[in-house]
């Protein structure tokens, strides 16, 4: 079972709209650009996500989109089914038909796992993957303080060594 990048996608440009939407509505070409996703296929996810009123869109010059709900309220469940996105391990789609003489002998396995995975991704929030995503920045930029700060300056070190040769 795998999600397909339709689903990936709109996980990501949702949570890349998040990220930038609090310098007012953010258009798609600048999500295509920063996740390296084509705008025209941006365009139809957002659309769907758009009827699933998950996103709202600005007209005009400066407009884009921004999250129609609080970011607690949107869950990854909500995002890959508002773009079609089958949650489905069963081989028969969930019809229980998956052999000539009805449901397979793995059918109640698989079904187990569509629901647990549904539990899951409706579980997580994007202000959650949001937090987490600016949690990883904030370490990042703290390891890259402690190891600029770890380097010898470059003078200063062919100093020590020019100092340690000549003595």
């Amino acid at each position: 079972m795998r999600l397909t990048t339709k689903g990936r996608f709109a996980v990501t440009a949702m949570i890349d709209l998040a990220l930038q939407q609090d310098t007012g509505p953010v258009s798609l070409a600048g999500i295509s650009q920063r996740q390296n996703i084509s705008l025209s296929y941006l365009e139809q996810l957002f659309s769907k996500l758009r009827r699933h009123e998950l996103v709202e869109s600005v007209r005009g010059p400066g407009g884009g989109y921004h999250i129609a709900r609080t970011l607690k309220e949107v869950s990854v469940a909500d995002v890959i089914l508002a773009v079609d996105e089958p949650l489905d391990a069963t081989q028969c789609g969930g019809k229980e038909n998956c052999t000539e003489e009805g449901q397979c002998m793995t059918h109640d396995l698989w079904s187990s796992l569509n629901t647990k995975m549904l539990e899951y991704l409706g579980s997580v929030s994007l202000q959650c993957l949001v937090d987490q995503h600016k949690q990883k920045e904030k370490e990042k930029d703290a390891e890259r303080t402690i190891q600029f700060r770890e380097r010898p300056l470059a003078s200063n070190a062919a100093a020590a060594t020019h100092i340690q040769h000549t003595h």
